[in-house]
């Protein structure tokens, strides 16, 4: 397929006036791009430092009140990351929509959100219960295995859509 090539509705947001007004711009890309990444870098840092301790590490700390304090960082990261994504992908539209590396990051925040829903909806009503000094329940440390390799695969995702 050619640059100009792809679903129209893809092709209208590559055209529009904010598209072009993101890609002429001196700094209105990068800071858009810089924003997307800080972004992330609050979601990753926070959520891994659950998934750890939920994970068996950290013990000693109490999982409910480590996760009051990084589920609303991750959350204001992810919230961050989404937005500024949003308006990153209107630049190239046509070409993310055909990039396997896109496709894959997408698919993958996708089972991400389902993870966060699965362990805010079954695990975290009982999260005031779990040790502090052994490792969560079993569920737990799944979602956080699980947590872990996704959010972290999303980054390489990210990453590898230039070069594919």
């Amino acid at each position: 397929m050619h640059a100009a090539e792809g679903p129209a509705w893809a092709l209208a947001l590559e055209h529009s006036s904010f598209a072009d007004a993101m890609r002429s711009g001196v700094l209105l890309y990068p800071a858009v791009e810089t924003t997307h990444i800080l972004g992330f870098a609050c979601l990753l840092g926070a959520i891994l430092v659950l998934d750890a301790r939920l994970l068996g590490l950290g013990r000693g700390l109490s999982p409910a009140l480590l996760a009051r304090l990084a589920i609303p960082i991750a959350a204001v990261g992810l919230v961050v990351a989404a937005s500024a994504g949003v308006l990153l992908f209107v630049t190239e539209a046509a070409a993310y929509v055909r990039n396997p590396a896109f496709l894959l990051k997408q698919s993958l925040i996708l089972v991400g959100l389902a993870n966060i829903a699965i362990f805010h909806r079954l695990l975290m009503p009982t999260i005031d219960t779990w040790p502090i000094d052994r490792p969560p329940p079993r569920g737990a440390r799944v979602a956080a295995g699980v947590s872990a390799a996704v959010w972290l695969s999303v980054v390489i995702c990210g990453r590898l859509i230039a070069y594919v």
